[in-house]
């Protein structure tokens, strides 16, 4: 299972480093500016997630592996930049894909170091969004969390789904790709229909 997760964690920096480096280009970053959206992205969930939970310092800061990936995502649009960017979305189809991945890792990796069901779908959550708010914010648009988007709310439906494993309540193998496939398609289909939450603004406000 540890192979298992390290392999969904590593899955989902490459997904978010994707968006990043995607987000990157569209706003016409030099190389350096693009390489530090990518990693901010990639790992800034992660992060945030790890100094919580007191796992100092951060994985995502020291392992080579997460370096290789924000180095692979930043290669790849840089050369496959007219196929990646020709998909009208690609940054948010990427970002789904990572949500979903985050939210089942981030969510497992906190149950395995605090056995706390509340805080492991908070930090589940904030694995998955984490990096795409730092990303909204350095290119100076409001983080999706704070829109009516289905997002943050998709993450923590995932990260609830993987510690109904974790915790031992259904089997485990199947609560993650669960977590993972629902999460990622709550997303996307919120994106397709524009299915959002209710604003409790009133009219005229």
């Amino acid at each position: 299972m540890l192979n298992i997760f390290h392999t969904i964690d590593l899955i989902g920096t490459f997904a978010f480093a994707l968006s990043g480096a995607t987000a990157g280009v569209r706003e016409d970053f030099d190389i350096f500016g693009v390489f530090v959206l990518t990693a901010v992205t990639a790992i800034g969930g992660g992060v945030m997630r790890d100094i919580c939970i007191g796992t100092l310092p951060p994985a995502g800061l020291v392992s080579l592996s997460y370096l290789l990936v924000i180095v692979a995502a930043v290669i790849c649009v840089a050369f496959f930049q007219r196929l990646i960017l020709s998909f009208e979305r690609a940054t948010l189809f990427f970002d789904a894909l990572g949500l979903g991945f985050f939210a089942a890792f981030g969510a497992n990796k906190t149950w395995q170091y605090t056995q706390n069901v509340e805080l492991s779908i908070l930090l589940g959550c904030v694995s998955a969004v984490g990096g795409g708010c730092l990303r909204d914010l350095m290119i100076g648009k409001p983080p999706t969390i704070f829109s009516q988007d289905i997002y943050a709310s998709a993450a923590l439906i995932g990260a609830a789904i993987e510690i109904s494993g974790s915790a031992g309540y259904v089997p485990h193998i199947y609560s993650t790709w669960a977590a993972i496939i629902i999460c990622t398609l709550l997303r996307l289909v919120a994106l397709k229909y524009k299915i959002g939450l209710p604003s409790i603004k009133h009219n005229g406000l």
